[in-house]
């Protein structure tokens, strides 16, 4: 028996004399299944081949070598990203990484056969594909505004491709078998204060019926919304607020999607998850972490995201919750950047699953003070012991050893890309 295997028994041992089955948790948190978002290794670029700026509030700072420039380049990053990363996760892609171009044919045009080697990809890997219309860097993202333009054949371009999204994300969802997320979130808004909110808003709220008004059998994709507070170049107004999003997803029975860098920094997205489930039944949680108003950094295992980690686990709710990731940080290396950030998650759920009983316990007798000593205390278990058990049952690298085989990689693929 190995060092890991005897630390995990006596953590075990402490865990079972505070009302809880490891064992249990770490068959829980097999089942857990993250998408990991491709565009931290592109920088959010894309592939269609033009001279299209980043655009629509999303900046990528830092010029780490190694980029992905092509879509086979990134799915080798992916793959060696997730080597690393225990468990069994899906990928989700932006609806400008494709990997095939055809002359004539924008994005208000796009079919399964623009990512036909993703979807081949993916059979081969037998992971599911979610993906997300890409309402940004493009001609057609004028003045800010993609589907709540005043112009009318502007928003059909814009409807075209998130209909198209949608087609995509299905298709992918009957070759795969597991039905793809298909992410709505569109930048649009004022830099300056706006003489008139309304009137982009409700532009934007039917051009979303027109998006969703072809009904697709949720067992291939799922339909989801999401706000953000505000943006680069939309700091005085998002016209798809909070608000906003969270009616027209009760409304239209759409998920919501909450992007914990997308409100106040001091606001508690986990917070808000035991809120939505008293009345809908199914989320999507993209995770990045807020630096002041930058909304998109790694993941790193601070009060907020154990927070989220505890507040999804804990109420039986995990399986309601369809949890990606959503960052993009070119200063560091980029696999790693996955790979830290996955596994942060995957801890911060873990040490939820762990939490013992008697927290809850204390709370329904009203002994506030047995239930403060109680929380403090959990705080001291020894999770890492199990957390180092989970990696070594799925085989993959423990600790920072994870860093050997990114920095071969980065020698020996990364470093040689211009």
């Amino acid at each position: 028996m190995g060092a890991i295997e005897k630390s995990y028994l006596a953590a075990k041992e402490q865990y079972a004399s505070a009302g809880v089955d490891t064992d249990s948790v770490l068959e829980r948190l097999r089942k857990v299944s993250l998408c990991i978002h491709a565009w931290q290794g592109d920088d959010v670029v894309g592939f269609e081949n033009t001279d299209h700026p980043l655009t629509g509030g999303c900046q990528v700072t830092g010029n780490y070598p190694g980029r992905a420039r092509t879509a086979d380049e990134l799915r080798k990053d992916l793959d060696a990203a997730l080597r690393l990363i225990p468990g069994k996760h899906r990928v989700g892609l932006q609806g400008h990484q494709v990997d095939r171009m055809f002359p004539g044919v924008d994005r208000d045009a796009y079919t399964i056969e623009n990512f036909s080697s993703w979807l081949d990809w993916a059979k081969s890997r037998r992971i599911g594909m979610d993906i997300a219309p890409a309402f940004y860097s493009h001609p057609k993202l004028d003045h800010g505004l993609s589907l709540s333009h005043p112009d009318r054949a502007v928003r059909k371009f814009w409807i075209d491709h998130g209909i198209a999204c949608r087609k995509i994300g299905a298709a992918f969802g009957k070759a795969l078998g597991t039905p793809a997320v298909c992410n709505f979130w569109a930048p649009d808004g004022f830099k300056d204060i706006p003489g008139d909110r309304f009137s982009p808003r409700l532009r934007l709220m039917k051009s979303l019926e027109e998006c969703f008004a072809e009904k697709i059998s949720p067992k291939l994709e799922r339909d989801a919304v999401e706000s953000k507070l505000f943006g680069i170049g939309t700091e005085s107004c998002t016209v798809g607020s909070h608000e906003f999003y969270m009616l027209f997803a009760a409304k239209h029975n759409k998920m919501l999607c909450l992007d914990t860098g997308h409100f106040h920094p001091t606001e508690s997205v986990a917070d808000k998850l035991s809120a939505i489930f008293c009345m809908m039944d199914e989320l999507l949680l993209h995770v990045s972490r807020g630096v002041r108003w930058d909304s998109d950094h790694v993941l790193v295992l601070n009060d907020e995201l154990l927070a989220i980690g505890r507040e999804a686990s804990v109420y039986g709710c995990l399986d309601k919750i369809h949890i990606s990731l959503d960052y993009f940080d070119a200063s560091i290396n980029r696999i790693a950047a996955w790979v830290i950030g996955s596994r942060n998650m995957q801890k911060a759920l873990l040490i939820g699953m762990l939490e013992p009983q008697d927290i809850r316990e204390y709370e329904k007798k009203w002994n506030f003070t047995a239930r403060l000593a109680a929380e403090e205390s959990a705080k001291t278990l020894p999770w890492g012991d199990v957390w180092r058990c989970f990696c070594l049952k799925n085989d993959v690298p423990q600790d920072t050893d994870f860093m050997r085989e990114i920095n071969a990689y980065e020698k020996k693929v990364l470093a040689v890309r211009k």
